[in-house]
């Protein structure tokens, strides 16, 4: 990998945008975007270990009914028995929100960390279960959105 620093000692000074003029780039400055550029790959790799099929990935595709409550529900159990998240092989779940038949935007965990997430959830009194689904067959966690992170 070559360095922003290292590309300043081949070529002498360089300078950024900022704002409407252009500054030197410091030293300080090429260090703070050799790690910005370290923690991309981070992100780059995640994405390219998708396209190369390195995840097993469950996608779940959520309707309309999550703009106005606020909540993604995952399954638990159908007809009583384990399902959804609690029999997934895949260690990637993508939870996609659509609204009118148009994808908005979406989630992706970790699934071992969604897991965590509904546990704590459950332990802390937190969590709320409904039935829904085909003929009401499925039983569902409702995760709040807005609480999603943290």
């Amino acid at each position: 990998m070559i360095y922003l620093q290292d590309i300043i000692d081949l070529f002498g000074e360089c300078y950024r945008e900022k704002g409407d003029s252009w500054v030197k780039v410091t030293e300080e400055y090429a260090k703070g975007f050799d790690l910005d550029l370290k923690f991309g790959k981070l992100g780059e790799d995640f994405v390219k270990d998708i396209q190369d099929g390195n995840n097993k990935i469950e996608v779940k595709t959520e309707r309309d009914i999550w703009k106005t409550t606020g909540n993604i529900a995952i399954e638990m159990r159908y007809k009583g028995s384990p399902s959804g998240i609690s029999t997934t092989e895949s260690n990637l779940w993508v939870h996609l929100l659509s609204y009118k038949g148009v994808i908005e935007g979406g989630f992706m965990f970790n699934v071992d960390l969604l897991k965590e997430k509904i546990k704590k959830l459950h332990k802390d009194g937190d969590l709320k279960m409904v039935m829904g689904g085909d003929d009401n067959m499925s039983q569902m966690a409702l995760l709040p959105i807005k609480e999603l992170w943290g």
